[in-house]
């Protein structure tokens, strides 16, 4: 029997936010090259660098530069990104950035200024990348940012916690404006992950190890934060056809942590490999 197709198979992805092998974006781009798709990355500043790990996918893939909050390099996005291809299937937005005043306890002390840098980069970036590219976007190709429940505030995540609030919203409001022209745009929110943005936004409160033995206890399957690839599946099957009728919708991708509140019995899973 032959090996059938992938998830992604004929579609192109853009996917923004690597910074690292380590990053969500890494293995989103690397789970949708294996599930068949052309995949082209963006990188902000040290473009070198994004390009070395971009080596380390199982396919060579072009790096663009954007910085979400450059307006000329947003303008020009996708007369560069035609330089590759002329259209996009799918667009992943994993970028999230807060000002070191406006975390780690410090909510009461932020600066106007400093909010509005979170705000502009973890919110209205998914806007103004959708918009960039929506002359690329075809009927049923799919948005995806990466959120983290914002539900209830965490410890030390102060403005960034406001800000991934605001993304929710927006990714509602996306869905609504983008939806008559077939575009479906939803959000991952993620369990604790060992990534850069990871140990400077939700671990920002408290132990990393102490934060995710917790998240482990009290998620239903279990969690580990060295595992991205649940989010990255996750990422794939949402720009994929399967879920082709799925819009403004928040999967939380988190061992089912969100679902469980004090004084439910904590799971007895063994902890996982580090």
């Amino acid at each position: 029997m032959a090996p059938s197709p992938g998830l992604l198979a004929g579609k192109t992805i853009l996917v923004t936010g690597v910074l690292t092998d380590r990053s969500i974006a890494f293995h989103v781009a690397r789970t949708a090259q294996e599930q068949g798709a052309q995949v082209l990355l963006t990188g902000y500043g040290r473009l070198s660098l994004v390009r070395r790990i971009a080596d380390r996918l199982p396919e060579p893939a072009p790096v663009l530069e954007l910085d979400l909050t450059d307006r000329e390099q947003l303008g020009s996005l996708s007369e560069r990104v035609r330089e590759h291809t002329d259209h996009l299937d799918g667009v992943v937005h994993s970028v999230a950035y807060a000002p070191p005043g406006a975390m780690s306890g410090n909510f009461l002390e932020t600066t106007p200024e400093d909010a509005a840098t979170a705000f502009e980069v973890s919110v209205f970036s998914l806007q103004a990348l959708a918009s960039a590219v929506l002359p690329l976007l075809c009927p049923g190709a799919a948005v995806v940012g990466m959120d983290f429940d914002a539900r209830q505030a965490w410890a030390g995540y102060d403005w960034m916690g406001v800000a991934k609030a605001g993304l929710e919203s927006c990714c509602r409001y996306l869905s609504a404006y983008l939806g008559p022209r077939g575009i479906r745009v939803n959000l991952v929110a993620a369990g604790p992950l060992r990534t850069v943005a990871g140990r400077g936004s939700h671990l920002a409160g408290a132990d990393p190890a102490e934060f995710e033995a917790q998240w482990h206890a009290r998620s239903p399957l279990g969690w580990s934060a060295s595992d991205p690839e649940p989010v990255a599946k996750a990422c794939a099957a949402l720009m994929s056809d399967w879920f082709p009728a799925t819009t403004g919708e928040i999967v939380h991708v988190d061992g089912g942590a969100h679902a469980i509140g004090d004084g439910v019995p904590r799971a007895e899973h063994p902890i996982p490999p580090t």
